[in-house]
């Protein structure tokens, strides 16, 4: 029995990440919530929708109006904003949370893509759509159980994951040098840090994180393309002279905090 899975994931800047995946107990603790949240809203709609309607049916009756055909037709318009707001739910909280729902978040688990980078909006609604067909049977259950990568039919048809978040703050586990705190002040009035996107972010955080890992030569190749690729986003001619690849990553990454915070 797999208790801890891990997938090994290689980024398109050739970073090396590891995550562990989140496991059918983690993934239904997020969606048990989530669905209590979900039948609040729903509810809510229905709720206030029936109210509405009674009130209109009440007027049409009063101005001696037929509205006999109009229940079917409400009715229909209500099943399919139902079906919006169910799966509205999931695609907006994802693409904005970075693949994350309240559920999700309450369970320290989020989505990203089979490359390691955070799922966008496409992705989001790809998994939403095919919810219903998982759901159907525990059709997706049985998949995440018996699956190497514990994906739902969702998951593959999106090109996604969900894993464990990492636990603890990120922040403290970085060892800032002095040159990068020192230019990171400068790079946080820069103009061109609006041109790197959480993603790139992403990338760099990862690197930061795992290059006492690496091997000494690995290190070096990868500091030195990863700070190139960023160095390009940012419209820079060269690297500061007084950092080298390293520290400019560094420096990048706590410029962006320091604008930004955690999440943009």
């Amino acid at each position: 029995m797999r208790f801890f899975n891990r997938v090994s994931l290689s980024t398109p800047e050739s970073v090396e990440l590891e995550f562990l995946l989140a496991g059918i107990g983690s993934r239904t603790l997020a969606l048990v919530i989530d669905y209590h949240v979900l039948i609040v809203i729903l509810l809510l709609f229905w709720g206030l929708g029936s109210w509405a309607t009674l009130g209109l049916f009440a007027y049409l009756e009063d101005a001696g109006i037929d509205y006999s055909g109009l229940p079917t037709w409400l009715l229909a318009i209500a099943i399919l904003i139902t079906f919006v707001i169910f799966a509205g739910y999931f695609v907006i909280f994802e693409a904005l949370w970075q693949g994350q729902t309240p559920g999700k978040r309450w369970a320290r688990i989020r989505v990203i893509r089979d490359d390691g980078r955070p799922v966008g909006l496409a992705q989001a609604a790809l998994r939403a759509l095919l919810r219903p067909i998982d759901d159907f049977l525990f059709i997706g259950v049985f998949l995440i159980l018996l699956g190497s990568k514990e994906k739902r039919i969702g998951d593959w048809v999106a090109g996604t994951l969900v894993v464990q978040e990492e636990r603890g703050d990120r922040r403290r586990q970085l060892l800032l040098s002095e040159p990068a705190q020192r230019l990171a002040t400068r790079l946080a009035q820069q103009p061109e840090l609006d041109q790197l996107l959480p993603d790139d972010l992403a990338i760099i955080r990862e690197y930061l994180l795992r290059r006492n890992a690496m091997a000494a030569n690995a290190r070096s190749q990868r500091s030195t393309r990863l700070a190139d690729q960023v160095r390009a986003i940012l419209n820079l001619k060269a690297i500061p002279a007084s950092t080298n690849p390293e520290q400019f990553l560094e420096a990048v990454y706590l410029a962006y905090q320091q604008r930004y915070g955690e999440d943009r």
